[in-house]
């Protein structure tokens, strides 16, 4: 049963997510009948930190208090991604992870687990902009940056800022049920679980600066998301075989026409969810799906949520 949980900072935390930690695992709800915990925030790097914001943060232990926490926290912090970490700190988490305590990463807290060697072979979260670079300088990690966050047995980590509350939730749902978290939940005013992951959340650009030879049709594919077109039609256009053409989109774009396709729609859709009343219906036509049916059934395959859901979360409560 999770009881004693410690926070580790490093100079530069975040507050927010700092903060996440502290309101889920650090207050006294024994009023409610909830759990309270032996909780407590501990330092790697002495005892008064910088912030991101600017401001210190002081704390009376180290990280000899790591060493009876059932779960070590590990929040983000400015230059995570980039810094290195001290090797006493890397060391007190692996001890952990091998004498069963649980830890927890918020953000790009995910590279101080990673740096310690606990998400090699494992699934993990992390936040779209670090995905990248996370799989980059760890390949034997399995980055998921679609979702909000993973348990990987003894290690759950999640994406940035506020999918920490949905991976301490989660843990907490995990160790003392759904009505534990649903309670906890209320008392923050979020929701006890979110639909979808982080991919709704995530902007893509279109890559035109390496599409040197399909960029004019790229603009014409764009300004025609609700035709129905074929690689033969495109291939046409851009003066090219059909397999020439293939091979040069996929070398340009990284992906395939369909796929380009599909997700420009997608895209399309959810600017219209976010910027007008439109009915889905008039949506499906306008990106080419055809339908709502066809709509709801692409949009949840690529961003894990409906297109009401959606609109309701970022088009605001009128929308619903």
């Amino acid at each position: 049963m999770l009881e004693n949980v410690a926070v580790v900072l490093l100079d530069g935390v975040h507050p927010f997510e700092l903060g996440v930690v502290c309101e889920v695992f650090g207050l006294d709800r024994s009023d409610e009948n909830l759990p309270v915990y032996d909780f407590a925030v501990a330092s790697a790097e002495g005892p008064t930190l910088t912030t991101h914001a600017g401001f210190t943060v002081s704390t009376q232990h180290g990280l000899e208090r790591l060493e009876t926490a059932d779960l070590i926290a590990v929040p983000a912090g400015q230059t995570y991604a980039e810094r290195e970490y001290p090797p006493e700190l890397l060391d007190a988490l692996r001890r952990a992870v091998e004498r069963g305590a649980r830890v927890l990463s918020v953000c790009s807290g995910v590279f101080v687990l990673a740096a310690a060697g606990l998400l090699d072979g494992r699934r993990c979260a992390a936040h779209w902009r670090h995905a990248e670079e996370l799989a980059r300088r760890y390949p034997r990690i399995r980055v998921e940056p679609d979702v909000l966050y993973v348990d990987a047995g003894p290690v759950i980590t999640s994406a940035g800022t506020a999918a920490g509350i949905d991976a301490c939730l989660h843990l907490v749902r995990d160790e003392h049920g759904p009505e534990v978290a649903n309670a906890i939940a209320r008392r923050m005013v979020v929701p006890p679980h979110r639909d979808g992951g982080q991919a709704q959340y995530i902007e893509r650009p279109l890559p035109r600066s390496r599409c040197d030879t399909v960029g004019e049709v790229l603009v014409w594919m764009e300004r025609h998301l609700d035709e129905e077109v074929t690689v033969e039609q495109l291939a046409e256009r851009a003066h090219m075989s059909p397999r020439t053409f293939a091979r040069r989109f996929q070398q340009e774009t990284g992906t395939t026409p369909y796929r380009w396709i599909l997700r420009q729609r997608v895209l399309l859709a959810q600017q219209l969810l976010e910027a007008t009343d439109e009915t889905m219906d008039a949506i499906a036509w306008r990106t080419g799906f055809g339908n709502a049916a066809a709509l709801r059934h692409q949009f949840v395959r690529s961003l894990g949520t409906t297109p009401q859901a959606y609109r309701r979360t970022f088009k605001g409560p009128e929308a619903a």
